[in-house]
């Protein structure tokens, strides 16, 4: 993710303050997309009821209308003064001379020439009508978001992570994604995510993306100097929320930690063990890999403590349980301190996945 001096954010100071139609573009609240064929044909079945409808009220009116070519009006005559009318062409040829034919025009068809001409111009009105709803999604999506999960940078750190999220059950629309680039936005908007686009070192963009609503937010930047500064301001906006952050270099992860970041995951040395290991240790890695892959077999899970096990040891329950989480402190497994589980305490255990 390019942040830092990046010229695509220059300009976004005061986004927050900004009206929600002039977010539009830079706030993009994902919506389910039709195909250009059925909108296509969509509006030609439109024009063509509009036309056919046209064509009745002249029909059943018809002994008000003057044809100049001949006395009496067929059907095909009605449909061809409709199609005139409605396209405003009017050759004059056929002409409402009656009263009542003369209101009918007023009231009937001229609605329905108005409304054929919106459709012929409907390409324009649909790139019009699509800023205003989005314009009134965001307005809506800025007063209502709540304890959603904000991903800063989308790359492949990025991305996994949000798969990783989406597997054990988060929905698309409660997550996030800030970058600055157009083209991985598209993809996560594809995704059914909401992006912004911006950089994430600024706090308006932050909080444009709910940062000061959030539950959670995973910082997955590619650079660690980008990170610490993200991670900086998420925590200033918002003290309460948890903060995942990845960084490439180990000695970077206590200054993420004085920064603010709850869990810092070390990429490079993470990915430089598993290799070491798979060089003696292939089926370690697979089984590690099983574990991390939420979709099928393994998968490390939590959860809280039920009544009748309180008091007793996670050894002896039937899940296979690999730490105990109190007051927000991880305890593994044979510490004298996870004999007696208390109410409170919360269960890592492995459970198997269904494909």
């Amino acid at each position: 993710m390019r942040v830092i001096g990046d010229s695509s954010s220059r300009g976004l100071a005061g986004l927050t303050e900004r009206p929600d139609f002039a977010l539009v573009g830079v706030l993009r609240i994902p919506s389910a997309q039709s195909s250009p064929w059925f909108s296509l044909v969509r509006r030609v079945g439109l024009a063509v009821l509009l036309l056919a409808a046209s064509t009745l009220v002249v029909y059943v009116g018809r002994e008000g209308y003057h044809d100049n070519a001949r006395e009496h009006m067929s059907l095909l005559d009605c449909a061809y003064y409709a199609t005139v009318s409605l396209s405003t062409t009017g050759y004059g040829d056929i002409t409402p001379v009656t009263p009542s034919a003369r209101l009918i025009n007023i009231l009937v068809v001229t609605p329905l020439r108005i409304m054929f001409l919106i459709v012929l111009v409907g390409t324009t009105l649909a790139v019009l009508t699509e800023r205003s709803r989005q314009a009134f999604k965001i307005q809506r999506w800025r007063r209502t978001v709540r304890n959603h999960t904000v991903v800063v940078g989308y790359g492949t750190k990025g991305r996994t992570a949000v798969d990783a999220m989406l597997a054990d059950g988060a929905q698309p629309g409660d997550i996030v994604v800030v970058d600055t680039d157009p083209q991985v936005l598209e993809f996560a908007a594809n995704a059914g995510l909401v992006t912004v686009q911006g950089s994430a070192t600024k706090s308006d963009v932050l909080r444009l993306a709910g940062v000061q609503h959030a539950a959670a937010v995973v910082v997955a930047a590619n650079r660690d100097d980008t990170a610490v500064l993200v991670t900086l301001s998420a925590r200033e906006i918002n003290p309460k929320a948890r903060i995942s952050a990845a960084v490439r270099e180990a000695e970077n992860t206590h200054v993420l930690r004085q920064s603010g970041a709850d869990s810092v995951v070390v990429s490079s040395e993470t990915a430089g063990r598993l290799l070491g290991i798979a060089t003696t240790k292939p089926t370690v890695v697979d089984m590690i890999e099983d574990l991390l892959t939420p979709d099928a077999g393994f998968a490390i899970a939590e959860r809280d403590v039920e009544s009748e096990e309180v008091g007793g040891s996670p050894r002896h329950l039937r899940d296979i349980v690999l730490g105990v989480v109190r007051e927000g402190r991880l305890i593994r497994v044979g510490d004298p301190e996870t004999d007696a589980l208390e109410a409170r305490d919360k269960l890592l255990y492995l459970r198997r996945v269904h494909a």
